[in-house]
């Protein structure tokens, strides 16, 4: 798949435009977006993924068009699951509503600039060694293990916030207010210049997307190859989050078998990639480093099948679960 470069140009610039476009019309003026108005961006921001994936179809051929897709869903599926710890966030530095918008969309914006570090470096990775298949499968494995495990302990008790790495250097070494002042950043109080409580918060969300791309980067590689489709379909799942997050609300809290779901998709993804390292193996120590010709690759179309039904199935007995817990109320 050859992507002109104007192609790329076109493309950042429109996914910046976007953003631009998504912080003047719902940041520059503080509110709490209501529920209409959270459902119709969300629609339009889905829509519009949905759109390009046709176009990328229509250009570049179906498999492509399914790697894209395939790869959307899972990075939105993952998404979401993140606005878990945004809600602890938020509530951890009681970040008042009509402030949370700017909090939140520099946030996804510092996402979307490390996720483009880390796909750049994972192509680079790729194309000179196969077997780091083998490093991203492994993890994946990993990551699935450790959410599945979280999935079946007890809940119950309310998650609490650690601060990060960043967020602790930060406190330790910046001047910090212990009030809001507005939307600002950095204020002046008896003339010095202090960070906020904001500027915190957008520290803690920017380090925990960096820390979500370590997982997310590696999942759609086990999808596509094709850095242009890795970077639309992350660039689109995390447009439009800032107006999902006050979509769902409070249904986050009912998504119960979401964690479980996607420990089933990334496991997936995981086996998939270590099939693909051992059908392309170069590692002497393995088959004497020749390529296990019977191994068998796994098309898209079971990968699409896989992903949508657990994200269906998980959702469904999610929200049954939620319906018996309050009928027992």
């Amino acid at each position: 798949m050859y992507v002109p470069l104007w192609v790329w140009l076109a493309t950042v610039a429109g996914i910046i435009a976007l953003f631009v476009f998504d912080f003047v019309s719902h940041v520059r003026k503080p509110h709490e977006p209501s529920f209409k108005e959270s459902a119709a961006w969300s629609c339009v921001y889905i829509a519009l993924a949905i759109v390009f994936g046709a176009g990328l179809w229509w250009v570049w051929g179906a498999q492509h068009g399914a790697e894209y897709f395939a790869g959307f869903i899972t990075e939105k599926s993952l998404s979401v699951d993140n606005l878990f710890v945004f809600v602890i966030i938020m509530s951890k530095f009681a970040v008042p509503r009509i402030h949370q918008q700017k909090a939140l969309l520099i946030g996804i914006v510092l996402a979307l600039v490390m996720r483009g570090v880390f796909i750049a470096v994972g192509a680079a990775a790729i194309h000179q060694f196969s077997w780091v298949f083998y490093i991203f499968g492994a993890f994946l494995l990993w990551t699935a293990y450790k959410l599945g495990k979280e999935s079946f302990e007890d809940s119950d008790e309310e998650e609490e916030y650690r601060p990060n790495l960043a967020v602790r250097l930060a406190q330790r070494w910046l001047p910090i207010t212990k009030e809001y002042h507005g939307q600002r950043l950095i204020t002046k109080v008896d003339g010095t210049r202090l960070v906020t409580p904001l500027f915190m918060v957008i520290v803690a969300l920017g380090f925990t997307d960096l820390v979500f791309a370590l997982d997310s980067i590696p999942a759609i590689y086990g999808l596509t190859r094709e850095p242009y489709i890795v970077f639309t379909a992350n660039a689109f799942a995390l447009l439009g989050l800032l107006q999902l997050y006050f979509l769902l609300g409070g249904l986050l809290s009912r998504l119960v078998y979401l964690g479980l779901g996607l420990s089933v998709i990334l496991g997936f993804i995981g086996v998939k990639l270590v099939l693909e390292a051992l059908h392309e193996n170069t590692l002497p120590f393995i088959n004497g480093g020749h390529p296990i010709e019977a191994i068998p690759e796994i098309p898209i179309w079971l990968s699409m099948t896989i992903i949508i039904g657990t994200l269906v199935i998980t959702g469904v007995a999610s929200l049954l679960k939620d319906r018996r817990d309050r009928a027992r109320a």
